[in-house]
């Protein structure tokens, strides 16, 4: 079954959980490809995309999956 592209966008605001704590920030870019971004190995592709996002609170950056995160706005 295929997933559902939730249609985030560069700019969105979003939520997702890390570390048992609720973390808001923005997506800074879609990932559709096997690459390096925020300091890790990302195994996406077009198919299976993910996202990196910043933390408003931190600045740090992580990408994750669409499914981790939840559109703000």
């Amino acid at each position: 079954m295929a997933k559902k592209d939730k249609k985030l966008r560069r700019g969105d605001d979003v939520a997702w959980s890390s570390h048992g704590q609720e973390v808001e920030g923005e997506v800074t870019k879609k990932v559709d490809k096997h690459t390096e971004a925020a300091g890790r190995t990302v195994d996406a592709s077009p198919e299976e995309p993910q996202y990196e996002v910043e933390s408003d609170k931190s600045g740090k950056r992580a990408v994750h999956k669409p499914e981790s995160l939840r559109k703000k706005r």
